[in-house]
């Protein structure tokens, strides 16, 4: 169902105001450079700082952009199970394909309570769900277990994991089941990631190169691990550069570097330090792109 490289798509801003028109220009190079899917307003999207009808507005043009061309994964997640499940039917309502919902962030919920949360969240629509396990951000880990419980509801069918653990994968197959989709969310060990069973990666990395990222992830999928990593290795210093600091703000600059889109995002981010810049700059020279 969801498989391949899939931009996490970085919001575009001009003037503080979200810029669709320049948004609606990169559903069509995604597209056409090859990228499997697209998921609107995940973390990289700045889901924190975009409103409510803003977060509903990017997910419906790029449902209506997309058309049906590629799968469209919206980002609906929350730490309010409330408001989860108003993103959640509204993606239904505008024709996404699915849904990527993280942990509750901050609240720190139990194992039973991330059951509950989820299991909410299935019940509320007739969507496929993605759960999003980013410890790192969200303070909370779930346990492989918990997945392989939550995986049993039809419309759960699978994992954005951004552990970085590429034996979670293995796990994940013993407690979920080998048809359980598992995506990477981590671009620098995504090719690893599908060695051990992964069927693709939504990347940040996939908003400045899409075409490479779709061949590599086409390369593991055909089995030509070589072929893969020859392309891992010409991203892996833009992979880097791009997380020194928060990873969309360096997606965006080296978008703009590509003249793709403006360097604009909200606070409480700001823009890179000249260091950084020259890192990423480089990160592109390597990678055949600058």
């Amino acid at each position: 169902m969801f498989k391949g490289s899939m931009p996490a798509l970085v919001t575009p801003f001009q003037g503080g105001e979200l810029d669709l028109e320049t948004l609606k220009k990169l559903v069509e190079w995604h597209i056409g450079e090859g990228s499997h899917g697209l998921v609107p307003v995940g973390t990289t999207g700045e889901s924190p700082t975009l409103s409510h009808e803003e977060h509903e507005t990017v997910v419906e043009e790029v449902v209506k952009a997309a058309n049906g061309r590629v799968p469209v994964i919206a980002g609906a997640g929350s730490n309010n199970t409330l408001e989860a499940i108003r993103f959640v039917q509204h993606a239904a309502k505008v024709g996404a394909d699915g849904v990527l919902v993280v942990t509750p962030y901050y609240n720190k919920p139990t194992q039973r309570g991330l059951i509950a949360h989820f299991t909410a969240l299935h019940d509320c629509a007739e969507i496929p769900i993605i759960i999003y396990n980013i410890p790192g951000r969200s303070v909370i880990d779930m346990s492989p277990q918990t997945m392989g419980e939550l995986a049993r509801l039809p419309r759960i069918v699978g994992v954005k994991d951004a552990t970085g653990d590429l034996a979670r994968v293995c796990d994940q197959r013993l407690t979920c089941g080998p048809d359980f989709l598992q995506l990477s969310g981590e671009d620098a060990t995504a090719h690893g990631f599908n060695a051990q069973g992964g069927v693709g990666c939504i990347s940040v990395t996939a908003n400045v190169a899409p075409k490479l990222l779709s061949q590599m992830q086409e390369a593991c999928l055909a089995g030509d691990y070589a072929k893969a990593l020859e392309i891992q290795d010409r991203l892996m210093p833009l992979h880097k550069a791009i997380f020194i600091e928060p990873g969309l703000v360096g997606a965006k600059y080296a978008m703009s570097r590509l003249d793709l889109c403006s360097d604009e995002v909200r606070l409480p981010l700001l823009g890179l330090s000249d260091e950084t810049k020259l890192k990423i700059d480089a990160g592109l020279k390597h990678a055949g792109l600058l």
